[in-house]
């Protein structure tokens, strides 16, 4: 049975994480997780041993997880064919995984609760837990905590660290702030406060200029409902919809269209395609536009293709049906479009049988599209929170992020806005213009400082348009990616690791 210092303790943590939720979009309490952080640190120097830890942390993550990621719940209640107690348990099972990377980083930092280099210690195995949870089963880094910053007060450091290392400075704060209260020792507080300070001075070194060049871009966002998207009877309304709602924005320099807007297999819509293809040529545009590729070795593809212009010179459509100016989805959502160990799990529900389940893995490295003369950084839906994957594929020629979605499976939740939030960390790290189609919303456009430029309303059909300006030159994080802050966090936790093991040693 717990005791009143492990479960009421324990209780707290759990309430505060699920605070952390209010730092995140649609919310704007930025400041908040450094707070929770901090009585996580603090209560982790409490601790009587690594077990009671790491429940302090294993709660604080139930409660970060269990309210900041509830909106999982509606695709799978809603889409996933499975009853309410079904539902419920998946999700209760995914939080209870997820809050194991917490859990794993406050039982390592325990073991180092009395050494001056605890802050440290526990930023740097927060670092590498997270870094794990990014990659470990696909990875879900979603709600990673360095996000809140997106409009806080440490996101000029994003350019520099990216929202990995913003992650790794608010637990070296937090960190600074509990040795602050339980041994009143003032270094760490002290550099904890430089961190920052200096926050403001950073946009001076963001890397990056704008060139005077203004683009006309035109988003689409159709508004298809989920229930109608795939069926049959719906394919030429939604194709015919599309196409209206674009004519009268053709004078775009680029014209995008949300993930998998065309309800066809790409080699079914080819006469659709070569029509576009032709209109978009006609007006000096092209048109970007998410759709799924069946090839005939049974491989499928969720992917976008260029219509219309590839470059300022073409004369026609540059679309053909074996051209290399496509992307392949590289990150598979699992369950949505993959089925992890499918033999098994797919006659659990119809949620692990649902069509479209079962698609082909695209390059980890991939050309920028071309569409117009310019360069498209593209990344599908779930990608855009994988930012070592977009790094792997920017360059100097990079014009634009794009990313596509459907974010219908989501409904009125708040998961839309934390996906553009995210969407937004990216532009800023890696100082370029962001175009954010998507089916329902929420279709935005964003500088290359992150700040949003425009949006449309969710749930309503429509078009964005507006100038975007181009920017070059590049952001440290852009260069040197997680790599500075990796190598510091695995010589800390290596070093220090020895150090203990070496003094136990001795004693002995």
């Amino acid at each position: 049975m717990l005791s009143k210092t492990t479960w009421f303790p324990a209780l707290l943590l759990a309430g505060l994480g699920a605070l952390n939720t209010l730092a995140f979009a649609p919310f704007t309490y930025h400041m908040l997780p450094l707070l929770t952080l901090s009585v996580l640190a603090w209560y982790l120097l409490q601790a009587q041993n690594p077990k009671q830890a790491a429940l302090f942390g294993y709660a604080y993550g139930l409660g970060w997880f269990g309210v900041g990621i509830s909106w999982v719940h509606v695709s799978i209640a809603t889409f996933g064919g499975m009853p309410l107690i079904a539902s419920l348990a998946i999700m209760a099972v995914l939080v209870a995984y997820l809050a194991l990377f917490p859990a794993l980083a406050i039982w390592f930092s325990w073991r180092f609760r009395g050494n001056f280099w605890y802050p440290l210690l526990l930023a740097s195995s927060w670092f590498i837990a997270e870094n794990i949870r990014s990659w470990f089963l696909t990875g879900f880094p979603w709600l990673s905590v360095g996000y809140s910053q997106t409009d806080g007060w440490m996101a000029p450091w994003a350019p520099v660290v990216g929202e990995t290392g913003i992650s790794f400075l608010m637990l070296l704060i937090a960190g600074s702030v509990a040795v602050a209260v339980q041994r009143k020792l003032w270094v760490w507080p002290a550099i904890a406060a430089i961190v920052l300070i200096v926050s403001p001075a950073l946009d001076t070194i963001k890397g990056w200029q704008e060139t005077g060049e203004q683009v006309k871009v035109a988003l689409v966002q159709g508004n298809i409902a989920q229930d109608l998207r795939w069926d049959p009877e719906q394919e030429a309304i939604t194709m015919r919809k599309y196409m209206e709602l674009s004519r009268p924005h053709l004078n775009a320099d680029i014209m995008i269209w949300p993930e998998a807007a065309i309800p066809q297999l790409e080699p079914l819509a080819l006469a659709y395609l070569f029509n576009l293809d032709m209109l978009a040529a006609e007006n000096n545009t092209a048109v970007v536009t998410g759709i799924l590729d069946y090839k005939e070795n049974g491989d499928a593809y969720n992917g976008m293709i260029v219509l219309g212009k590839s470059g300022k010179e073409a004369t026609g459509g540059d679309y053909r049906y074996s051209t290399s100016n496509r992307y392949r989805k590289h990150h598979l959502l699992p369950v949505g479009e993959f089925v992890p160990f499918q033999d098994v799990l797919k006659y659990v529900a119809p949620l692990f049988n649902l069509p479209m389940s079962s698609f082909s893995r695209g390059d980890w490295l991939q050309p920028n599209l071309q569409a117009n003369g310019y360069s498209l950084l593209a990344a599908l839906c779930f990608e855009i929170a994988f930012p070592r994957q977009m790094i792997a594929n920017f360059n100097d020629n990079t014009d634009f992020l794009l990313t596509v979605s459907n974010d219908a499976w989501f409904g009125d939740s708040i998961g839309p806005h934390q996906h553009l939030e995210i969407a937004r960390m990216r532009a800023l790290e890696l100082g370029r213009p962001l175009l954010r189609a998507t089916n329902n919303g929420i279709t935005a456009t964003v500088a290359a400082d992150g700040k949003e430029l425009n949006r449309l309303p969710q749930f309503e059909e429509g078009v964005l348009t507006g100038d975007v300006a181009l920017v070059q030159g590049r952001t440290l994080y852009s260069i040197w990616s997680d790599w500075p802050v990796l190598i510091l966090s695995l010589f800390s936790v290596g070093f220090l690791s020895l150090r203990r093991y070496q003094l136990a040693k001795q004693a002995k």
